[in-house]
C-alpha cells in the first residue's frame, strides 16, 4: 500500500528557502512568519538543508504566497531565481560556472533527487544547444500545476545564466493536460562570449585577408594598414581578457566561498561525531550520576557551538525542576535561579523549561521577543535577566516518562540555530535519558545492596546489646584510614563492605559464650576463634566480582597480627592483606574503646597509647599513625599534655 505523500516528506527545505530568498527580495512586505506559519513550517527547520517537507506543506506554503501576492507567474519567476549567487548552493555554483548549459541541464537532472523525491528526471541531448528533459510523478505521488511552472522557470534560469537570454522551452507534454509525464523541450541561443569569439575569429580572418590583399597590391599602403591592424587586434583581445578575466574571478570567488562553507560544514560534522563518541565514552565510563552530567555539560561545551547549557531535574518527589549541571554561567547567573528551582506543581505554569518537561516537547527558539505573549511574567523576566535571545530546550525522556530538561543558549553568536541543531540536541538528551535511568537503577541496587548487608550485620551485633552498632563504628573507622593513606575509591568501597561483614561468622558462636560476663575457658575462647574461619566460608558462598572477590578473605583474616600470633590461620608481616591489617585497627580500637560484659571502655588516651604498643609487634604502624589522623580530624582528638 502506497502511503500518500501528504504525509511524508518529499521536499528538501533548499526549495523553501529559495522561495523565501525571493519573496524578500521581490516582495519585502509580505510577513514570511505569517506564510510559514499556516503552512506549518517552522523558520529554523527552512535553514536546515537536512530538513523535509511534505506535499500539504508546500502546497500551503504556496496557496498563501499566491494569496497574498496575486500573481499567477511566481512560481516561474521564483524558479528563475536560482540563477543569483549564493542561491544554488556550495558546488552548484562552482560547478555553474565550469561547464555549459547542455551539461549543466543533464547535472540537474541527475541531482533533482537531493532536492526533491516526488518525481523521477530523464535527460537527452538533441544537440549542442538542444536538449530534452522529462520529469515522471513518483508512484503516489500527486504534484500540482504550480510546480510544473516553478520547474519551466528553473530551466529558464540555467540558460539565462549563461547566454544572459531566455531559451526557448517547448512543452508538447504536461500531466496537467492529460499527459502521463512532463516533457520539456529546451533550446537557447549562444552565450555573448561565444558570439564574441566567433566575431573576433571572423574579423580576423577578413582582417588577415585584406592585409594580405594589400600587400600583394600595394605594400606601402599594407604598411599604413598594419599599425592599424595591430591596434583594433589588441583592443579586440582586450575586451576578450576581461571577459576571460571576469570570468574567472567569478569562478574563484565562488570556489573560494563554497570551499569556506564546506570547510564549516565538515568541522560541524566532525564535532557532531566526536561529541556523539565522547557522550558514550562518558556513560560507559560512570556509573555515578553527578559525575556523567558534569562530563556530558563539559563534553557539549567543548564541541558544539553554544555559549552556555543547563540540566535540569526533578526533585525526588517531581515537585521542582533542580539545576544538576552547566556550562557557561557566571556564579551570578547560577546564583540567580530560582533557589527552590522551576515549579513543576503550579497550575497554569508556561514557563518553557516547565513545558518541555510536561508535554515532551521540544523547543527552538530564536527570538525570545516572539514568544513573551506565551511565557509568564516570571519566565520572561528571568530570560531577559540571564540575557537569553535564542535557545533550545530539550526533554530528557527514557521508557515515555519525563526525567529532566536539557537546554543550549546563544548570547553572543550570530549563528541562528537551525533543525539539525534541535535534532543534535534530542539525541544528547535521549542519551542522557539511557544514563540517569541507568544511574538510578545503579543507585538502587547500592541501596538494595547496603541495606542487606547492614541487616546482615545487625542480626549480629543486635545478640547483645553492648555490641549493637560495632560492625559500622569498625567500618566507619577503616574508611577513615583507607582515605588517610588515598587508597583507590573503588578499594576504599571493598573495605567498607569487608568491615561490615567482618564478624559474620558470630552467627555460629552459642550466646553463652558471646555474652559471657566472666573469663572464658580455653574451649570457649577456641571457640570465639572460630568466627573469623566462619565469616571466610559464609561469605565465599556470595558471588562476589572483581576486586569484591578479595572481601572473604580479607574479613576472614582481620585477627591475624604481623608477629603471627592471630587467628585463624597464623599468617604474619604482608601476608595479611592490606584490608585485614586496616579492619585488624579499626577493630582492635573500636572493642577496647566499648563496653563489655567482662570490663569497662578504655579512655581515648589509653586506648591510643595501648595500640601505639602494638605498631609494627602485631598491627601495622602505618595503619596505625593513619586512624589517629583520621581521628582527630574527625573526633578533634589530641594527645593528653598538648
Amino acid at each position: 500500500m502506497i502511503k500518500h505523500e501528504n504525509n511524508i516528506p518529499l521536499y528538501n527545505s533548499r526549495i523553501i528557502n529559495t522561495w523565501i530568498e525571493f519573496l524578500k527580495e521581490k516582495y519585502p512586505q509580505l510577513n514570511i512568519r505569517e506564510i510559514l506559519e499556516y503552512a506549518d513550517i517552522q523558520d529554523y527547520e527552512v535553514v536546515d538543508q537536512g530538513h523535509w517537507f511534505t506535499q500539504e506543506q508546500v502546497d500551503k506554503f504556496y496557496e498563501k504566497i499566491q494569496n497574498l501576492t496575486k500573481n499567477p507567474n511566481i512560481a516561474r519567476e521564483a524558479g528563475r531565481y536560482l540563477v543569483k549567487p549564493g542561491v544554488i548552493g556550495y558546488l552548484w555554483q562552482f560547478t555553474f560556472g565550469q561547464i555549459g548549459p547542455a551539461k549543466m541541464y543533464e547535472l540537474i537532472s541527475k541531482a533533482s533527487k537531493n532536492y526533491a523525491i516526488s518525481s523521477s528526471y530523464f535527460y537527452k541531448k538533441i544537440n549542442d544547444n538542444k536538449i530534452e528533459i522529462v520529469s515522471k510523478p513518483n508512484e503516489g505521488v500527486n504534484e500540482k500545476k504550480y510546480q510544473c511552472e516553478n520547474r519551466t522557470g528553473i530551466f529558464e534560469a540555467v540558460a539565462l545564466g549563461y547566454t544572459h537570454r531566455l531559451p526557448s522551452i517547448d512543452h508538447p507534454e504536461c500531466i496537467f493536460n492529460g499527459g502521463n509525464v512532463c516533457r520539456y523541450v529546451i533550446a537557447w541561443k549562444k552565450s555573448y562570449s561565444e558570439i564574441f569569439n566567433r566575431i573576433l575569429l571572423f574579423l580576423s580572418l577578413i582582417s588577415l585577408a585584406i592585409l594580405l590583399f594589400y600587400i600583394i597590391k600595394d605594400i606601402d599602403f599594407a604598411i599604413t594598414l598594419l599599425p592599424i591592424f595591430i591596434i583594433v587586434f589588441l583592443a579586440l583581445f582586450l575586451i576578450k581578457y576581461l571577459f576571460k578575466n571576469k570570468e574567472t574571478n567569478n569562478s574563484l570567488n565562488i570556489l573560494r566561498n563554497t570551499a569556506d562553507e564546506l570547510v564549516e560544514q565538515v568541522n560541524i560534522n566532525y564535532n557532531n561525531t566526536v561529541l556523539t563518541n565522547e557522550v558514550g565514552q562518558t556513560i560507559s565510563g560512570h556509573t555515578n550520576l553527578n559525575d556523567v552530567l558534569n562530563n556530558i555539560a563539559n563534553i557539549t561545551e567543548k564541541r558544539l557551538s553554544f555559549d552556555r547549557g543547563i540540566i535540569l531535574l526533578p526533585n525526588e518527589d517531581k515537585t521542582r525542576l533542580m539545576f544538576r549541571a552547566g556550562f557557561g554561567y557566571s556564579d551570578n547567573q547560577i546564583s540567580s535561579f530560582p533557589k527552590d528551582g522551576f515549579h513543576l506543581d503550579a497550575p497554569g505554569s508556561r514557563g518553557i523549561f516547565v513545558l518541555s518537561f510536561k508535554e515532551q516537547k521540544p523547543f527552538l527558539i530564536n527570538d525570545v521577543n516572539e514568544i513573551s505573549t506565551t511565557l509568564s511574567s516570571r519566565s520572561l523576566e528571568f530570560a531577559k535577566k540571564l540575557g537569553t535571545k535564542s535557545f533550545i530546550c530539550c526533554p530528557i525522556i527514557n521508557n515515555n516518562e519525563s526525567l529532566g530538561i536539557i537546554a543550549v543558549d546563544n548570547i553572543q553568536s550570530k549563528r541562528p540555530l537551525i533543525q539539525s541543531d534541535l535534532t543534535l540536541m534530542m539525541g544528547i538528551a535521549s542519551i542522557v535519558g539511557i544514563s540517569i535511568r541507568n544511574a538510578a537503577l545503579i543507585e538502587s541496587k547500592v541501596r538494595q545492596f547496603n541495606s542487606i548487608l547492614f541487616v546482615l550485620a545487625a542480626s549480629i551485633d543486635a545478640r547483645d546489646f553492648l555490641t549493637a552498632g560495632h560492625s559500622e563504628k569498625v567500618m566507619e573507622f577503616s574508611i577513615g584510614i583507607c582515605y588517610e593513606l588515598a587508597l583507590p575509591e573503588e578499594y576504599t568501597e571493598m573495605i567498607r563492605v569487608a568491615a561490615l561483614l567482618h564478624d559474620y561468622g558470630k552467627i555460629g558462636v552459642p550466646d553463652s559464650i558471646l555474652k559471657k560476663s566472666g573469663k572464658l575457658t580455653p574451649e570457649e575462647y577456641h571457640e570465639i576463634q572460630t568466627h573469623a574461619a566462619k565469616t571466610q566460608t559464609i561469605l565465599e558462598r556470595i558471588s562476589f566480582e572483581g576486586i569484591y572477590s578479595t572481601i572473604p578473605e580479607i574479613a576472614g583474616c582481620h585477627h591475624e597480627k604481623l608477629d603471627g600470633s592471630g587467628y585463624p590461620r597464623g599468617l604474619r608481616g604482608e601476608e595479611i592483606p592490606l584490608g585485614a591489617r586496616i579492619i585488624a585497627v579499626a577493630d582492635f580500637f573500636e572493642a577496647i574503646t566499648a563496653k563489655r560484659h567482662y570490663r569497662e571502655p578504655m579512655q581515648i588516651d589509653d586506648a591510643m597509647e595501648l595500640l601505639t604498643k602494638e605498631a609494627d609487634i602485631r598491627l601495622d604502624g602505618k595503619i596505625i599513625k593513619a586512624f589517629k589522623r583520621f581521628y582527630s580530624r574527625e573526633y578533634g582528638w589530641t594527645p593528653s599534655g598538648n
